[in-house]
């Protein structure tokens, strides 16, 4: 039985014209289930023992990307991060919150940041947020 995140990656990448690969598919899910950034190493954690390998994970992500299903979140440490494109528009996506103790990375959804305003000269092609901070769990601890 397939489950619902593998469904919608399933019938994303054909709307997408893409051929729904096992790497394509346990990639794409995984983002879309995650529901924030992950690295490589984190999708590949998620997936466990049924995780393809890392040039598999590569290829399928550089793939994902290319067809604007998911894109490049941010980099941090030399990693980047990566998500779902839906929710982003062309010039803007949604700005990120990473905690600066856990390094926990969340999606502001619900948060309007204003597009900046350029000097003459310069073109926007697209605005990236990400702050940083100390989440409400480890202000608990």
């Amino acid at each position: 039985m397939t489950s619902k995140p593998d469904q919608q990656a399933i019938a994303l990448l054909r709307e997408n014209r893409l051929r729904a690969t096992g790497g394509r598919v346990a990639v794409l899910a995984t983002l879309l289930e995650a529901g924030r950034p992950l690295t490589r190493q984190q999708i590949a954690d998620r997936l466990g023992g049924q995780a393809p390998d890392k040039a598999t994970i590569y290829r399928a992500l550089r793939r994902l990307v290319d067809s604007d299903l998911v894109h490049r979140a941010f980099v941090q440490q030399r990693q980047w991060y990566f998500e779902p494109a839906h929710r982003c528009g062309a010039t803007q996506c949604h700005p990120h919150f990473t905690c600066v103790q856990c390094r926990r990375t969340d999606c502001l959804h619900d948060v309007a940041a204003a597009l900046v305003t350029l000097p003459d000269g310069m073109t926007l092609l697209r605005q990236q947020i990400r702050i940083e901070g100390i989440c409400a769990s480890c202000c608990d601890n």
